[in-house]
């Protein structure tokens, strides 16, 4: 029998039959609450000092949701001076690792790191903005003119063509050398200088 919330009605005998029901009903509702399955605490909140922790608890399904508010608790007392600690080991040197350039606009950094005995730096740097156009310039100094001219002076001052020079491919039969050959020898020569003139 299911739970009657309007049983019993007023001035009834009470049967011990229909109250074993109406508890059994009960009891099957409650029965078919579910039960929790999780709980989670959603946020801690820190409040002043002497303010009263709260708690808020709300259920979601079969998870149990906390809220909590909790005092900060009263400044303490000044501490005692500590034992002064011992020198730290000094640092050998400093090692650039990279220099690394950044698009123009893109804020600078440095990048610090300490392995024991060296400190090791990053720089991370912006490259500038484009600079404007610049204006054309005049020309260069040197004219065609002047480039024809010095040319035709390194040219007078190097040696004319010797295609015209004969070779002396006849050999000297004579032994000892004649008169002739010797001829034939000096007529070469002058024709090799005047070939080289200009």
């Amino acid at each position: 029998m299911p739970y009657d919330p309007n049983f019993p009605t007023a001035n009834t005998l009470a049967d011990a039959v229909q109250v074993r029901a109406q508890f059994n009903g009960l009891k099957d509702l409650i029965d078919a609450i579910p039960g929790i399955t999780a709980a989670v605490v959603d946020s801690v909140t820190t409040v002043g000092p002497g303010q009263p922790a709260s708690v808020t608890v709300s259920v979601i399904g079969t998870v149990l949701h906390l809220s909590l508010s909790l005092p900060e608790g009263q400044p303490g007392l000044q501490g005692l001076q500590g034992i002064p600690g011992s020198p730290g080991q000094p640092f050998a040197n400093v090692i650039i690792d990279g220099v690394n350039t950044l698009h123009s606009g893109e804020p600078a950094s440095v990048w610090v790191s300490f392995d024991g005995v060296n400190v090791h730096l990053v720089f991370n740097i912006p490259r500038g903005p484009q600079g404007e156009q610049g204006i054309q310039g005049p020309p260069g100094e040197v004219t065609s003119v002047m480039m024809g001219g010095a040319i035709s002076t390194a040219i007078a001052g190097t040696s004319n063509n010797t295609n015209s020079v004969p070779t002396m491919d006849t050999p000297f039969t004579n032994d000892p050398v004649t008169l002739a050959d010797m001829e034939l020898m000096r007529a070469n020569y002058n024709a090799l200088v005047l070939a080289l003139r200009r």
